[in-house]
């Protein structure tokens, strides 16, 4: 199956900093990527450590296979080009019924990366609706200022620092995003968004993927690593992660320790409290 977004599409991704829904993967590959995650988080008391959330594609060998695919990759491609690293991925679990949410922010606050075409490509492994807490969006505020922000620590706050957007917001101006099983919004990581609690059934199962062109820079961490997913790189601004041969791959599990580590340094730089929450 060939992805790839039309002018229309790449046109509003340009003006308004978001393209949603893309169709990635057919509903039961989806749906079997799922299965993998929950028999990882059944083996180990019902969820995934703090910790392995993030770089998780070290870890699951199907998402480093994911971050790889053509299907994924193809639209990434027509936004930022044909040198592409992946620098995170990252779950994002609600459970059934939870209070669980993420407050309004823009990701480049944070994490320390030159370029402004950092993109987030955000696949829906379970049915991402208005009522499971999809993801919302501020159009065109991936252009200007950033916003100023303030870390507020809730507890049921799905960021590392409860970090939120204290000046700039229009909810009335806000697009909801929902997917299906297998659809993938994207956008731009200075996009202002958000999402709010899960009030359905079933359990509300995400994983972002972000990508950026090669010529980015860590700007904060003295040691940051990345997976280069297509073209070359001729920068080498990050170190480059190693492909996991099977799930937990002791190799890639090693590298993993110092990559999430770097990581939460990055995202803690200016923090007041570390939480500990990666």
């Amino acid at each position: 199956m060939s992805v790839t977004l039309s002018q229309q599409q790449i046109g509003q991704y340009q003006h308004e900093g978001f393209v949603t829904p893309v169709r990635v993967l057919p509903e039961t590959e989806a749906r079997s990527l799922r299965t993998k995650l929950e028999a990882v988080e059944a083996d180990q008391g019902g969820k995934l450590d703090p910790p392995q959330r993030s770089k998780a594609h070290l870890l699951f060998k199907w998402l480093d296979d994911l971050i790889r695919d053509p299907r994924v990759l193809d639209p990434i491609e027509q936004l930022i080009g044909p040198n592409i690293l992946c620098w995170n991925t990252l779950f994002w679990i609600k459970e059934a019924h939870s209070s669980s949410f993420v407050s309004w922010h823009q990701d480049t606050k944070y994490w320390g990366l030159s370029s402004e075409k950092v993109v987030t490509a955000w696949l829906a492994l379970s049915p991402a609706s208005l009522d499971a807490g999809c993801m919302r969006v501020m159009p065109r505020t991936h252009i200007g200022d950033v916003l100023p922000h303030d870390d507020r620590y809730h507890q049921d706050n799905l960021l590392t620092r409860g970090q939120e957007i204290t000046d700039g917001v229009n909810d009335e101006a806000a697009v909801s995003m929902p997917l299906d099983v297998g659809e993938m919004s994207i956008h731009n990581y200075r996009l202002a968004h958000a999402s709010g609690a899960n009030i359905t059934d079933d359990r509300r199962i995400g994983v972002s993927m972000h990508f950026m062109p090669t010529d980015t820079g860590q700007i904060v961490g003295d040691w940051d690593s990345a997976a280069l997913v297509r073209g070359e790189d001729t920068f080498r601004n990050f170190t480059v992660t190693p492909i996991p041969t099977h799930d937990f791959d002791e190799e890639a599990v090693a590298f993993h320790a110092r990559a999430a580590q770097a990581i939460h340094e990055i995202l803690y730089s200016d923090a007041k409290e570390d939480t500990a929450k990666l």
